[in-house]
């Protein structure tokens, strides 16, 4: 599907007064920082847009340090997204052309670098934390979240970044679901939990038949619990068959014994959930 210039994410468009384009900004795959961040410069203006410290000017910049070099450049960007652009879960303005940005790199090389998680997991894949961001972009806009919303008398439909979010679903989908049968385990793991709230969207939902083997066969037999349960949730709720996967043991007290193998996996997640409940 195609859409006029006058509507993609990287000419200058405000996300907030236009739909989000349908094409992923794909010209931005292969480059290199450098490259990447004049592409980003000039296109979307991101001075108009907001995140949770204001204007999100220095976006293109910061984008393009997911590229780098440096590890710990690679690393503060990463901070960057969780933080400021989706600080708390939250969508802003940015959010939406940066989650598109996020997904037009996922086939870049050098995402496929590690980087330092914590003092449990020695590296992981920046591939497969960037599907994790996504993930928590795509999660604050499914049914269950608008439902919550609702609840509170905010619902998504009345909340911009949200509907734009919701907009380009298929495009976060395109993006992750080629990674679902990635040989690297951790990229896997993250490609399908990106999916799976990604398909809460009315025009995806047919490809959900598709993931179910996925779920069970890699997330239902992940060695990370919170990624068996969520197998299992997943599956219960599409109504298709979770027997035989294991599931979720006791969180407190797994996370208080001394099992040196699984001590990565208590429920402490890198992005910060909700200090408090929506509106966003």
């Amino acid at each position: 599907m195609s859409t006029e210039s006058t509507d993609h994410p990287l000419n200058g468009t405000n996300a907030s007064e236009h739909s989000v384009g349908a094409d992923l900004p794909r010209t931005i795959a292969d480059l290199d920082e450098a490259g990447t961040y004049q592409v980003l410069a000039t296109g979307t203006n991101w001075v108009a847009l907001g995140h949770a410290y204001g204007s999100a000017a220095e976006a293109p910049k910061r984008l393009a340090e997911l590229l780098a070099q440096d590890q710990t450049v690679r690393t503060k960007a990463l901070d960057y997204l969780h933080h400021t652009l989706h600080h708390q879960n939250t969508l802003y303005e940015a959010t939406v052309p940066a989650a598109l940005c996020v997904a037009a790199i996922l086939p870049n090389p050098r995402t496929t670098r590690t980087m330092d998680k914590n003092h449990h997991l020695t590296t992981v894949c920046m591939r497969a934390e960037l599907l994790h961001w996504i993930t928590s972009v795509a999660d604050a806009v499914t049914d269950e979240a608008d439902a919550l919303s609702r609840l509170h008398g905010f619902p998504l439909d009345d909340y911009p970044p949200a509907v734009d979010v919701r907009r380009i679903r298929p495009q976060l989908y395109s993006a992750a679901v080629a990674y679902v049968d990635d040989t690297d385990r951790q990229v896997a793991e993250a490609a399908i939990a990106a999916c799976i709230p990604l398909l809460d969207d009315p025009r995806l939902l047919y490809h959900r038949a598709a993931l179910v083997p996925a779920i069970r066969q890699t997330l239902g037999t992940s060695e990370r619990w919170q990624h068996r349960e969520h197998a299992i949730d997943t599956l219960d709720t599409w109504g298709e068959d979770s027997t035989g996967l294991e599931g979720q043991r006791n969180p407190f007290l797994f996370c208080d014994s001394d099992t040196p193998t699984d001590s990565a996996l208590c429920p402490v997640d890198t992005s910060e959930g909700y200090s408090e409940p929506p509106p966003f």
